[in-house]
């Protein structure tokens, strides 16, 4: 009889243990069940919310959006250089990466909830602010529907630890609203950093993240007339808002100056990630996945 019970005991810990290995559901297309891969439950940045991803630019041949192969319209002062994240990656000197294009992903009844996932090597510089992304209205404003604003602007090029993220939206009343982190005294800009911006449409919860931290302060950006809201028609630009493109001034910013800096593995995504998908994509790339 004690054998008997001791055989039960042993199977029931085998299923335990294999139970424990099997992959996380993270609402991707991974089938629950498969075995779990090494990272976050992972092999690649390439499996991590690939059916939400609606937009990615890897800069390693050149600087297109890659789901759509759409090439820029215009850049400045860009080029695909080594040492990326995951290959090359995009080098700007004063520079950015235009695209004069309504994508399909950016319509207004569509792009409710989004993420933008980023690694980035940026210095602070004292007086400018950087942008990494904008979802540009089209000759409207110079604030887009989406800022990806890094206030590099507030601290000298010789702080190399400090990295303040203070990206912000346009509401459905065309108001603005923003999120600002935390100091992080223990950012190395001479390292890449990865920096996810997540938006939930249904709740208003607006977050930043640092190196698989969540570190924004005001994250609760409401709903009703708060809501974000993607005006068409909208454009890309990747290191600039229209202030920095000739011809594209539909009024005046002197505080952001086109981005001098690298950007790599610039993906966006149509729903907000998940705490494990985060971490996940930080991890992988820090493993040259």
């Amino acid at each position: 009889m004690t054998t008997v019970k001791l055989n039960g005991y042993i199977a029931l810990l085998l299923m335990v243990l294999l139970g424990s290995c099997i992959k996380a559901n993270y609402d991707d297309d991974f089938t629950p069940g498969d075995p779990l891969p090494p990272t976050g439950g992972y092999s690649s940045s390439d499996e991590v919310f690939k059916k939400f991803l609606v937009a990615y630019w890897n800069f390693d041949d050149n600087n297109n959006e890659t789901i759509s192969n759409t090439a820029p319209t215009q850049a400045a002062n860009a080029t695909t250089v080594d040492g990326g994240i995951k290959g090359k990656a995009l080098s700007l000197s004063g520079g950015y990466v235009y695209f004069a294009k309504q994508f399909d992903a950016f319509k207004t009844s569509v792009f409710k909830s989004w993420s933008i996932s980023v690694w980035v090597k940026v210095k602070n510089n004292g007086s400018k602010r950087t942008m990494i992304l904008q979802l540009a209205r089209k000759d409207v404003s110079v604030t887009g529907c989406i800022n990806f604003l890094l206030n590099t602007n507030g601290y000298p090029a010789t702080n190399d630890s400090v990295l303040r993220i203070n990206p912000t939206f346009t509401t459905v009343t065309a108001g603005t609203q923003d999120n600002l982190n935390n100091v992080l005294d223990k950012t190395n800009l001479n390292n890449w950093n990865h920096i996810v911006l997540t938006y939930d449409g249904n709740t208003g919860v607006f977050d930043n993240w640092l190196n698989g931290v969540k570190v924004g302060n005001f994250p609760n950006r409401g709903t009703g007339n708060n809501l974000f809201n993607a005006f068409e028609p909208n454009e890309i630009i990747i290191g600039s808002n229209y202030n920095g493109i000739p011809g594209k001034v539909p009024g005046s910013d002197a505080n952001v100056a086109p981005m001098t800096g690298m950007i790599d593995d610039l993906r966006v995504f149509s729903k907000p990630l998940s705490a494990a998908n985060i971490k996940a994509l930080y991890y992988l790339g820090k493993d040259q996945k």
